[in-house]
């Protein structure tokens, strides 16, 4: 019953920050469009380009980090 909790929450939690992620990445180059025209259009995609990566790689890096401190502590987290 509750193995399918996780599969939901962290789903749930990736489309919300993906969702959040474009929006505010939109909301930015729009915002850049209104000031300056098309002059710091490319800027500002190769910015929130930038942020996605980084976040990305965080994620990655945290993803690892606790299956690695699991590891060490014991846990088994295999998949049944």
């Amino acid at each position: 019953m509750m193995d399918w909790v996780p599969i939901v929450f962290v789903t749930f939690k990736v489309l919300v920050f993906g969702t959040c992620m474009f929006l505010a990445i939109k909301w930015h180059y729009e915002r850049g469009q209104k000031g300056k025209e098309k002059e710091k259009s490319g800027a500002v995609l190769r910015a929130g380009g930038k942020v996605a990566a980084v976040f990305a790689l965080s994620l990655l890096g945290l993803l690892l980090l606790t299956f690695g401190l699991s590891g060490m502590l014991g846990l088994d987290l295999t998949f049944p």
